[in-house]
């Protein structure tokens, strides 16, 4: 590693070479990086955490839950209401390829041996989120699932590197051939013929988030800087979760029928009609703006917001006495880890949970940029301003099979890695400021109630804070690796403002208190782009949804 101190960086040589690259290993990288393997490539599953991280391996639930047509006959339906859940917002034709591989992944799974929970009950709480029917219900079980992708990834002989941090995507001549890394006090650069974003959502750019601190948005700025696409970006799920005793676990909103919603010192939350709106609460996890539940997250949110202790909730004896079979299952798993039964009050808020939006791909998972291709909660498109619960799941083992898939097809005429790179080495004294400054603004401005007058002070003060940062040339690596990361937030962050305020109306998971209905003129998905004169946010024009 030699210096270039006139132009502040560092020649950083290529210390490993393979054909996948994958960053991030949640189900959509692991399933990427199988895939690529069995295709006959030489693969690195790099991760900022731990192998089994991100989204998909959160522990404030039981397990994942998975859905899929109920049989063939079902693809048509459950593909118009991924339609008329996302406003429009999805992208037929991924939409269709989606449907159509959801159960080929599913018997994939289980063929490798994963246990799957089957639903066998005619329960309406086994109807998924802001669906309309049952589906073919499964519940993939953490445990089975780390098991069996272990020794399918070690039988592939798929190179594992968890604590290794991406910085950076290596781009030359438009075409992304590698990448620069932290592990512990090193930098590392990788060399690969197709790279695979599997980095998740950004969760943890609000103050309160349902997903671990690794799905942190640094996936889409990457992306940006590469020349990809952002779509959806304003379409993220919020939903109820513990502020305490268990604190980030997620709330099953099957019980909101059962409850008893109160301020801290003990005065109902709802009015008497509101309160009439938590059997429609119950159908469905994350807020939607949709449907007049929106009263009750509503008020969630705006009592957190005066005191950060959060709601209390209190369970009736109806629950206790005869508890659907779906709620069971939560609270006996609540109760084995949680050590949390019916008769604990608790403390819930609101939270940052997923995005429905990112990286705008192809069907195969290609993002229109040369070997670079994405997967997971990292990607938008197949979902829209809603999401039908389950699908997060699905969209991880299909599309990112899918882009495993096509990454080893473009192996096979790519050319050879570079040997070495040349990378900008600054840091930024104190990032963790600026950060939870970031955070506070996105909570204020861009959670479940949103206007103009919000969400333009926090994009200025994003600015403003992003200008702000001091790049100090040189640094260690770990200080490099946290200024790196800051920054990246700060461009998703910046991108997700934009396009909040460019759709003025409120559709799906996005609402305006200002623009309160749906405006049909409006109809037309935000793509985000970079551009010599900065990033911006514009309709996608000719869109046929």
């Amino acid at each position: 590693m030699s210096c270039a101190a006139e132009r502040e960086t560092v020649r950083i040589s290529v210390d490993h070479v393979c054909d996948v690259l994958v960053a991030g290993a949640g189900i959509a990288g692991i399933m990427a990086a199988i895939e690529a393997a069995e295709a006959g490539c030489s693969v690195v599953l790099m991760s900022k955490g731990e192998t089994f991280s991100g989204s998909s391996f959160y522990p404030g639930t039981w397990g994942l839950g998975l859905i899929g047509p109920a049989d063939p006959s079902d693809r048509k339906d459950l593909a118009a209401t991924i339609r008329e859940v996302g406003c429009g917002m999805a992208d037929p034709a991924m939409v269709e390829t989606f449907v159509d591989g959801i159960s080929p992944a599913i018997e994939r799974v289980r063929v490798m041996g994963v246990r799957l929970r089957r639903a066998q009950s005619s329960e309406k709480e086994f109807i998924p989120c802001f669906d309309h029917k049952h589906r073919d219900w499964n519940g993939i079980e953490f445990a089975s699932a780390r098991e069996v992708f272990s020794q399918r990834m070690d039988a592939l002989g798929i190179t594992r590197l968890p604590h290794c941090e991406l910085l950076e995507l290596v781009v030359q001549d438009g075409c992304v051939c590698g990448a620069i890394a932290a592990e512990g006090d090193s930098l590392r650069c990788f060399g690969c013929k197709a790279f695979v974003l599997a980095t998740g959502g950004y969760g943890s750019l609000f103050e309160e988030r349902l997903c671990t601190d690794d799905v942190e948005g640094i996936g889409q700025a990457l992306a940006l800087h590469a020349g990809c696409t952002l779509i959806n970006l304003e379409f993220m799920q919020m939903m109820p979760g513990y502020l305490s005793p268990a604190y980030k676990t997620i709330f099953n909103e099957k019980t909101f029928r059962f409850t008893q919603l109160s301020h801290p010192d003990g005065s109902p939350l709802l009015d008497a009609e509101t309160e009439k709106l938590l059997v429609q609460r119950s159908t469905h996890g994350p807020f939607t703006a949709r449907l007049g539940s929106k009263l009750v997250d509503l008020a969630i949110f705006r009592a957190c917001l005066a005191d950060k202790s959060g709601v209390t909730v209190r369970y009736q004896e109806t629950l206790r006495q005869n508890p659907p079979e779906f709620v069971k299952t939560y609270f006996d798993w609540l109760a084995e880890t949680k050590h949390l039964t019916m008769d604990d009050p608790i403390q819930i808020g609101i939270f940052a949970h997923a995005a429905n939006g990112g990286v705008r791909i192809a069907p195969d998972g290609s993002t229109g940029v040369p070997g670079l291709f994405a997967c997971g909660e990292a990607t938008g498109g197949m979902h829209g301003a809603d999401r039908i619960g389950g699908l997060s799941t699905a969209n991880g083992l299909v599309f990112g099979g899918k882009a495993g898939r096509a990454a080893a097809v473009f192996c096979r005429q790519a050319e050879c890695p570079p040997v070495d790179v040349l990378f900008d080495l600054w840091h930024t004294p104190a990032p963790g400021q600026p950060l939870e400054c970031l955070r506070a603004a996105m909570t204020r401005a861009a959670m479940i109630e949103r206007e103009e007058a919000g969400l333009a002070a926090a994009e200025q003060e994003v600015t403003e804070m992003q200008k702000g940062l001091a790049k100090t040339p040189g640094g260690a690596v770990r200080q490099v690796a946290e200024s790196r990361r800051l920054a990246l937030r700060f461009e998703t962050a910046l991108a997700i403002l934009k396009a909040a305020r460019l759709r003025r109306e409120s559709r799906g998971s996005h609402y305006r208190s200002d623009f309160p209905q749906q405006d049909p003129e409006q109809a037309y998905p935000i793509l985000v782009k970079k551009t010599d004169s900065g990033t911006t946010a514009q309709f996608q024009e000719g869109w046929q949804g």
